[in-house]
């Protein structure tokens, strides 16, 4: 994640490299700040995320509702990440020219249609359909919200419109997963689904209204892909990406059952660490999103020592209610700053191709919540919570690893 000479050039310029690009026809330009645009990007990115990991806090009685273990339907996240991660790259290609305004409508009907065909699940099979046709929406939001939210405001402002962004991403940890649990305890866990329903229609009705009218980048799609995976930089950030997020996933995915075997946690209190999770993840969003801009790959590395130390000694620290709010805590700053920190980092490796790098971030992502969905039960059923964690704790490190290998070479060009 270091820098080319175009961001090298476009930071002594004041600006944040993602904008050094000219605008597309339909851009603001940077004479108005759209803001009201930019928190409906960030609502998206919430919903989606929402959706996705809303499962995480329901494994118990969705898996009695349907009739399936914990296991299989903790492969529902697998399903959706899986998918997103083709429908991300692919994206770009499949709305080419199409205004930016009416794919992003389109892509939250199709989450709204998801979260509803979720609620009235029967069977695996059906919620299995169902958070398919989820992640075709939700790759598609991934991999085209961040990239025009600079687009929407003055080339100053820009850190701050993609932590508002990511900030979904966080908010979603922080309230979406934690309030799932709790309407699922007091309505059941179908009403969950109900309620991300209703709220992704609404976000169809606001950004039809809100959002401006934007072109597509004007390179063709592939070649602009293609152009973007040619560069190191971008190369060495997905690795790290890849890394970070399927060490998150290994352990988080079955955080539940962790946290009630290491600490003997009864269901409520649960809830209750999800959302010491997801406000910490928020405070670090907000801490790190403005701050990262200039040094991407120090920021990275740290979050991943973090998290290696974190899930590490977790084993040997976690046995009560209070070690088990500390590990959240840690936890959460420590993860969230990685969506920032990585989207920003390689934006600044390829400022010229900002939609393809985060079509090809976005797939990464969430290829690797799939892959730390899968191999976390695999290991759960395995060797249990420890185990889990401290595979998880090597991926942290070797993604550290990496990211200072990436820099080193970088530097010896």
């Amino acid at each position: 994640m270091s820098q080319t000479p175009a961001a090298e050039a476009s930071e002594r310029d004041g600006h944040h490299a993602v904008l050094t690009r000219p605008p597309a026809a339909g851009d603001t330009g940077g004479s108005r700040d759209r803001w009201a645009a930019v928190v409906l990007l960030g609502l998206t990115t919430f919903v989606v995320v929402a959706a996705e990991m809303t499962p995480v806090g329901l494994l118990t009685p969705i898996s009695t509702g349907l009739g399936a273990s914990e296991g299989t339907v903790g492969l529902s996240l697998a399903i959706t990440g899986l998918v997103a991660a083709a429908m991300a790259p692919l994206t770009p290609m499949l709305v080419r020219g199409t205004d930016r305004r009416t794919a992003m409508v389109v892509l939250m009907l199709v989450v709204a249609i998801a979260n509803a065909l979720t609620a009235v699940s029967t069977s695996f099979a059906v919620m299995s359909a169902a958070r398919v046709l989820l992640a075709v929406g939700m790759g598609g939001v991934w991999a085209m919200a961040p990239s025009l939210a600079p687009r929407l405001v003055a080339p100053r402002s820009v850190g701050v419109a993609m932590t508002i962004v990511f900030g979904g991403v966080a908010v979603a940890s922080a309230v979406g997963v934690p309030a799932g649990a709790y309407i699922g305890a007091l309505a059941g866990w179908r009403a969950s689904f109900w309620v991300l329903s209703a709220v992704s229609l609404l976000l169809v009705v606001a950004l039809a209204v809100v959002l401006p009218s934007m072109s597509a980048d004007r390179a063709a799609p592939r070649a602009s892909l293609t152009a973007a995976l040619g560069r190191r930089a971008v190369r060495y950030g997905l690795g790290v990406t890849a890394l970070l997020v399927t060490a998150h996933f290994t352990a988080y995915t079955y955080m539940r059952p962790t946290l009630e075997s290491l600490a003997d946690l009864d269901p409520t209190v649960v809830g209750t660490m999800l959302l010491v999770f997801g406000v910490l993840g928020i405070l670090s969003n907000f801490v790190i999103g403005p701050r990262v801009g200039r040094r991407p790959t120090a920021v990275a590395v740290v979050l991943a020592t973090g998290l290696a130390l974190t899930f590490g000694g977790a084993p040997f620290f976690v046995s009560t209610v209070l070690s088990a709010a500390v590990l959240m805590v840690l936890w959460g700053f420590f993860y969230g700053g990685v969506s920032v920190t990585t989207q920003t980092g390689m934006s600044r490796a390829a400022p010229d191709q900002a939609e393809s790098v985060n079509a090809l971030w976005a797939g990464v992502f969430n290829a690797s919540i799939a892959v730390g969905a899968f191999s976390g039960g695999r290991i759960y059923d395995a060797g249990g919570a420890d185990v889990t964690l401290w595979t998880a704790a090597a991926l942290a490190a070797g993604a550290g690893a990496l990211a200072l290998l990436g820099a080193a070479r970088a530097r010896t060009r």
